[in-house]
């Protein structure tokens, strides 16, 4: 039975959450959680968090069954754009350059592997 976690309106941009999301995409949980824990990327955090908790869920809908002979897997591994905002940055002669501080929606799906 699929559990699935959600991360909403975290700070950066989807790019840089997406280059993590695609390292864990299909790896078994166990080796995910380690890939996570040692990245030197910053988004690697809220991630590895967001993992522990899709497995916490997975855990709460199957009851008396244990992560490690689930085999738990990483199904599906989803970053959106979230919000936008937007910030103007003083800019030569009297204009003005626009910044978009953008943010971005992650959604994981573990399920087990049999």
């Amino acid at each position: 039975m699929e559990a699935v976690a959600k991360l909403r309106n975290y700070p950066t941009s989807p790019r840089k959450m997406r280059l993590l999301a695609d390292l864990i995409r299909g790896m078994e949980v166990e080796k995910a959680l380690g890939v996570l824990q040692f990245s030197t990327k910053h988004p690697a955090v809220p991630l590895y968090k967001l993992l522990k908790s899709a497995i916490n869920n997975w855990e709460q809908k199957n009851e008396g069954v244990k992560v490690e002979e689930a085999q738990l897997v990483v199904k599906t591994v989803m970053v959106d754009g979230g919000r936008v905002i937007k910030r103007m940055r003083p800019a030569p002669q009297g204009r003005g350059y626009k910044i978009r501080k953008r943010s971005n929606h992650v959604t994981i799906a573990v399920d087990s592997k049999n």
